[in-house]
């Protein structure tokens, strides 16, 4: 079934928030984000995990962006590694300790980057959040989708879906609606897939949102909505409704940064720091 996905109001499909609460009751994120010269992705996904509400945002990210990230977001906290001296239990201990995954934004690819998102996808008791560089390397390694037991996000563009499903573009963007129902139900996924028109499915499903703006076409857009689902995984929404809304959120904030700096100049940014106009 298709609908489109317009809440009356939001504060009926956003997480609660009580009087009584501390930073934990909001979950911790961890965003898995940022290579040598990404390090703004690893920035955009994690303050806008913050801005939708999450309790504590951890990054977990090459050493090089350490000095540049505790400035740009000093909310946040670092965990990083060296890509030449990868320990893998340093990354299952502090997943341990997660009630969310974001990964992807910037990411990079080759072999330890695909062994970081393999140990990712063997974490099936953390709802996650897959964008950008880890679809890559889905994309490249198809042995990856048997390592999850448990179903999670993607949320491709056209491009990276097109890598996903080996189809051509042009025969995606024909039938959005059914190319994300008909990969989600192959391969137990909530499929995001962007494009003007954004379209999410669990397979059976499909919603769209009619929001948003040409102005979000620009570098870092998506790692902006990986963040915001991230930060609704991490204060427990449901997978699919956490997804349905982050687009929405998303979309709104672009809709706000659209009417104050118009579409020609609106960046990622902009977006980020609009997304109040989704949340409240």
């Amino acid at each position: 079934m298709e609908t489109i996905y317009c809440p009356q109001k939001l504060s009926e499909v956003l997480p609660r928030r009580t009087a009584d609460s501390f930073k934990g009751t909001y979950g911790k994120v961890l965003v898995v984000a940022g290579s040598r010269n990404m390090c703004g992705a690893a920035y955009l996904a994690g303050k806008a995990a913050y801005r939708t509400g999450a309790g504590l945002v951890y990054i977990y990210t090459e050493e090089c962006n350490r000095v540049i990230l505790q400035q740009l977001l000093p909310e946040a906290v670092l965990l990083t590694y060296d890509v030449q001296n990868w320990k893998p239990e340093a990354l299952d201990d502090c997943l341990r300790g997660m009630t969310a995954v974001s990964a992807g934004s910037g990411l990079g690819t080759g072999e330890v980057k695909k062994e970081i998102l393999r140990h990712i996808l063997a974490a099936d008791y953390l709802p996650r959040v897959l964008d950008a560089d880890a679809l890559n390397l889905l994309a490249a390694d198809e042995t990856l989708w048997e390592v999850a037991k448990e179903p999670f996000i993607i949320t491709p563009h056209i491009g990276e879906m097109s890598r996903l499903c080996a189809l051509p573009a042009a025969k995606l963007k024909a039938a959005p609606a059914e190319t994300a129902a008909a990969f989600s139900a192959a391969h137990r996924v909530i499929t995001v897939l962007k494009d003007a028109r954004t379209v999410v499915s669990d397979g059976k499903d499909c919603s769209w949102n009619t929001c948003g703006n040409n102005g979000m076409a620009t570098g870092g857009s998506g790692d902006v909505l990986a963040g915001i689902i991230g930060g609704l995984l991490a204060q427990k929404l449901p997978l699919f409704e956490a997804a349905k809304l982050g687009v929405y959120i998303h979309a709104l904030a672009g809709d706000a940064a659209a009417k104050e700096r118009g579409t020609y100049s609106m960046m990622a940014g902009d977006i980020l720091e609009h997304i109040l106009y989704g949340v409240s």
